[in-house]
């Protein structure tokens, strides 16, 4: 095993990963985090959920005493804690014999995130119209700067939970003198569980009423909101601000030029063959006599799947044909960074091709890389969020005017 590897599964390595840089922010704790992947046999999914939700428990038990104690800091950060484990132990749930876990496991999750909202100064619920229901979301007020003030719009990913948004932007954006303001689109967290609603790659429209209701924020500059998207809103930030010109500056971490090159990658050319020839019965038979040799890979199409609200894997593969930036990217022109880490797994070269496409002016975009001797490669940089911060947010400052 290589020396700073503690898992030799890739997938464990990286949720471990994502666990372990949430301390950055306070939403994990060092200890916590090794106490508890020593405890877990390297790709056994059924350990991995049931001592992550234990850690989970315990501090769930420690932010509700110390809150009814009168200690809303100390409730603060061990609800924190308590949303980022149980969040990560629903990461293999669906490769278990009880997938149905899953759903309330994540309400437990939401729940100890509505606690760090609870014991929060300065962070509050909102209602967001869309179509004809609501998106739920947070806004993020800071105490440092004057008004009017920009507004960092946090765009999550396809499978992140909403306490990754503090994670990754809100936490260093409130210290930079940012309000920031995030939500659940279709597809994710609530909009998924509680609103039935799926994914759908014209994300345009789903930042448009988003934005909508940013610039009725009061203390808001209108003329100063930027958008930040990470993982597969690598693609949707693109996307949107290509067709969404309110947008002041764009944030893709990564870059997502096609979103099922991930999926495609694992897909044996004849079964492309039946997608493309409408082979819909076969070429389900085949993936699901597939499955059934792999509980891994059973579970990791069940979890991709969900969010597109299909019925079959042909649909989805179907479906993802239109999550492409091809004639899209060449229409944006917003300033906007690109992050572009060492060892990127899902979709390696696409930041490259994506800031090679746009039509935004040299000196207004920017591809910035994350090296593996900086301990920050890998997709969105889970271990080194500091140094994420700082190139990002630096990069931001200039470009809305943040002193």
């Amino acid at each position: 095993m290589e020396r700073d590897r503690f898992f030799e599964n890739d997938d464990f390595e990286f949720m471990f990963s994502l666990a372990l840089g949430a301390s950055y922010h306070r939403g994990a704790d060092v200890g916590e985090c090794l106490a508890t992947a020593a405890r877990i046999h390297d790709g056994d999914f059924e350990q991995w959920f049931g001592h992550w939700r234990a850690t989970a428990e315990r501090l769930e038990a420690a932010a509700r005493k110390s809150e009814d104690s009168g200690h809303p800091v100390s409730a603060r950060w061990a609800w924190l804690r308590a949303a980022t484990y149980y969040e990560t132990s629903t990461a293999f749930l669906d490769s278990t014999d009880d997938p149905g876990r899953f759903r309330p496991t994540w309400e437990l999750h939401r729940a100890a995130w509505d606690g760090f909202v609870r014991n929060s100064p300065g962070i509050e619920p909102v209602a967001i119209p869309y179509d004809e229901v609501e998106l739920e979301g947070f806004l993020f007020r800071s105490p440092v700067g004057d008004e009017p003030r920009p507004l960092l719009l946090l765009n999550n990913g396809s499978d992140g939970p909403v306490s990754a948004m503090w994670l990754q932007g809100a936490a260093s954006a409130l210290e930079r003198g940012y309000d920031c303001l995030t939500f659940d689109g279709p597809g994710q967290g609530a909009a998924l569980w509680r609103q039935g609603l799926h994914f759908r790659p014209d994300w345009e429209a789903v930042i448009g009423p988003v934005v909508d209701f940013a610039v009725g924020i009061d203390r808001i500059d209108p003329e100063r909101i930027a958008l930040l998207g990470v993982s597969q809103a690598g693609f949707w930030v693109p996307r949107a601000v290509a067709f969404e010109d309110r947008i002041a500056a764009a944030v893709a971490d990564p870059g997502v030029w096609d979103v099922g090159a991930s999926w495609f990658a694992h897909l044996p050319p004849p079964m492309v063959e039946l997608l493309d020839g409408g082979e819909r019965d076969r070429f389900n038979q085949f993936m699901e006599e597939a499955m059934r040799s792999s509980p891994a890979q059973r579970g990791t199409l069940e979890f991709r799947m969900r969010p597109f609200g299909k019925d079959s894997a042909y649909d989805v593969y179907r479906e993802l044909r239109e999550y492409t930036l091809e004639g899209v990217a060449s229409k944006i022109t917003c300033p906007i960074l690109i992050t572009d880490p060492d060892n990127e797994q899902f979709w390696p070269g696409q930041s490259r091709k994506l800031y090679e496409a746009v039509a935004t002016p040299a000196q207004s975009k920017a591809l910035v890389g994350f090296k593996v001797e900086e301990g920050a490669d890998s997709h969105c940089e889970p271990r080194a969020l500091g140094v994420r911060d700082e190139r990002i947010f630096d990069w931001l400052d200039q470009v809305v005017g943040v002193a």
